[in-house]
């Protein structure tokens, strides 16, 4: 989203990397997975007039290098303020991304606008290179041919674009050549997000714990295409990352982890569609997870760890952001690690942590361990990858 990720010396006990202002639930698509379950009209209560400006000054409060305002929704583009709000931003130092639909609403007009705008850095979704997948998930068709041209504009016009993939059952066997297609656009930044059930998502598209761990190696070999990887709700990702560079140092064959299917699958595909790796691993291990180092504010005020974590921690129409991040209990329990059963005593607890919204979404709970994670604690030493010092 347009931020230095140089987040291991930020000081993420005291400010966020990201702040993710849900500017509307309002949208034209009908995803199936949607966190935010968009609708065509915006909600009563939105933030509005001199609340919309005060978001700006709540993150200048936490101080210089100040964090990243990624501005999603719903669709922002919906919402006929935006481009003061950007305006208000920009001058006052603080960058902004954007996460806006493809609809007819992203025009190329709008795609000059952005980039004359000052705006970071644009996050576009697209979830397969199959056409007919990804409009399925977006509940309209075109929608793939429309989003292709778009990042390719955006490109054109110099704007950083990061694409966005969730991982669910319809998008898993099209990763390998979500790999081709990002590298023939020109796209740099791959953010992947591991499906929570939250909003519209549904168990059936969720995936095997064994699934998710085979995601994630697949997603290291990825990151060898000239492709930063990052994940959302992912954070076991980092966990392999680590452990895949500390076994290639010591000469450490990769059947030494516990892959399944799915993996030798997806990495024959990608070696078929891309060659040999063209490059060391562009993997990002950042220690951010939902309350630490990400804050998330809804479209009426409320304040939330993350998009995908749905548990109250204070609203911006009587409090300041910075006052909740950094007094909220329920914000402090996430930095501090204060994690249940295998989360809890897990060697990566502080790199990793496991995903806070999945283990809400299951358990209730967001301090449970990570359903979506098989990893068994210490299991690495007994492989001989002796990694402590590496986190």
């Amino acid at each position: 989203m347009g931020l230095d990720m140089k987040g291991l010396s930020w000081p993420l006990n005291e400010k966020p990397l990201i702040v993710f202002w849900e500017s509307t639930k309002a949208c034209m698509l009908s995803c199936i997975h949607c966190r935010a379950e968009a609708i065509t009209k915006p909600l009563p209560g939105e933030l509005l007039g001199d609340e919309v400006y005060m978001l700006v000054d709540y993150v200048r409060e936490f101080g210089a290098p100040y964090p990243l305002l990624v501005v999603t929704g719903g669709d922002p583009l919906m919402r006929g303020d935006l481009w003061d709000l950007i305006r208000y931003a920009v001058e006052r130092g603080v960058r902004v991304s954007l996460a806006p639909s493809v609809t007819p609403l992203l025009s190329s007009n709008v795609v000059k606008k952005i980039s004359d705008s000052g705006i970071s850095a644009v996050s576009i979704s697209l979830d397969s290179p199959d056409p007919g997948v990804h409009d399925s998930i977006r509940g309209y068709r075109g929608v793939w041919d429309r989003t292709v041209r778009v990042i390719r504009e955006l490109i054109d016009y110099n704007v950083k674009v990061q694409v966005n993939t969730v991982v669910m059952r319809p998008t898993l066997e099209g990763l390998p050549r979500m790999v081709q297609l990002l590298s023939k656009l020109g796209v740099s930044t791959w953010e992947v997000f591991y499906l929570v059930r939250v909003g519209r998502a549904q168990e059936k598209l969720d995936l095997t714990p064994q699934e998710w761990e085979d995601v994630s190696h697949f997603l290291y070999e990825a990151s060898k295409y000239g492709i930063t990887v990052r994940t959302v709700e992912g954070p076991m990702f980092r966990r392999v990352t680590i452990a895949r560079k500390h076994a290639e140092s010591q000469g450490f064959n990769v059947s030494k982890f516990n892959l399944g299917s799915t993996y030798w699958m997806l990495v024959e595909k990608l070696k078929s569609y891309m060659g040999p790796p063209m490059s060391e691993a562009k993997a990002q291990t950042i220690g951010t997870r939902d309350g630490k180092g990400i804050i998330f504010i809804a479209y009426n005020g409320d304040v939330y760890p993350s998009g995908f974590l749905p548990v109250k921690a204070g609203n911006v129409r009587f409090s300041s952001l910075k006052k909740v991040y950094i007094e909220s209990n329920l914000f402090k329990d996430l930095r501090m690690g204060n994690f249940k059963g295998r989360c809890g005593i897990c060697e990566f607890k502080d790199i990793c942590g496991g995903s806070r919204a999945r283990a809400y979404s299951v358990y209730g709970d967001p301090l449970a361990e990570d359903p979506a994670c098989p990893y068994v604690p210490g299991s690495y030493s007994k492989l001989g990858l002796e990694i402590g010092d590496l986190i």
